[in-house]
């Protein structure tokens, strides 16, 4: 697979708590040379991102994020807000406590109601697969599928783990045909990327694609210049 084919489905992503605007500029600014898929970036630059993008580059960004537990409440206001400011893509965190006590039917009124909130906006529902089983993943593929949510998300990357193959093939084989899967966390290499678009992931998260390509690209001009 062509790398630019890999990176117009990457999310090109920025989420540690230490960036400053200046990050997310740079962001962006790779984001739009390397053609991304949209840049994900923390709610309180997700105005300042539309301001500087307009309509160059989709903006990306998480609701109750990492853990989900916020309260459905502030979840709501979240997603309202980041709707307001610009946000294309919302990644939002299930309720994973809910996940692990099996209220599936709590699950699935949240994101309803962040469907309901977001409009037309790509929704993505993060399951955190890591902490998992494989049965409360294959239950998740179906609460998500009957959701109005646009994609089922593997990870967060802030819980120890991320994406693996066995997960996105898992989530593949229970999903229902419209849903689609972005896998998250943790991709750092072309050969993962391709796997996991080859078992039907149709975004990937990450921060290291882009700075792969940039390094190639350098290396490119140097065996030009000898």
């Amino acid at each position: 697979m062509e790398l630019k084919e890999i990176l117009s489905r990457c999310d090109h992503t920025l989420l540690k708590q230490t960036a400053v605007w200046e990050d997310i500029r740079q962001l962006c600014d790779e984001g739009l040379e390397f053609g991304v898929a949209s840049v994900c970036i923390p709610p309180c630059f997700v105005a300042e991102a539309n301001r500087y993008l307009g309509d160059r580059l989709p903006v990306c960004t998480v609701i109750g994020f990492p853990n989900g537990y916020n309260s459905s409440s502030v979840k709501f206001i979240e997603a309202a807000e980041a709707a307001s400011d610009g946000a294309d893509e919302l990644d939002m965190v299930a309720n994973i406590g809910w996940i692990k006590a099996g209220a599936w039917e709590k699950v699935r009124e949240e994101i309803d109601e962040i469907r309901r909130i977001c409009g037309k906006r790509i929704l993505k529902v993060i399951i955190e697969t890591c902490l998992l089983t494989d049965e409360e993943k294959i239950e998740m593929c179906r609460v998500v599928s009957d959701s109005g949510a646009d994609y089922i998300k593997t990870s967060t990357g802030f819980a120890g783990g991320g994406a693996t193959r066995e997960d996105v093939a898992l989530l593949k084989a229970h999903i229902a045909p419209h849903l689609k899967i972005k896998a998250a966390g943790g991709i750092a290499a072309l050969e993962d990327a391709e796997a996991f678009l080859a078992l039907g992931a149709d975004r990937l998260g990450t921060s290291r694609l882009v700075k792969l390509a940039r390094q190639m690209q350098e290396e490119e001009k140097h065996g030009d210049a000898s």
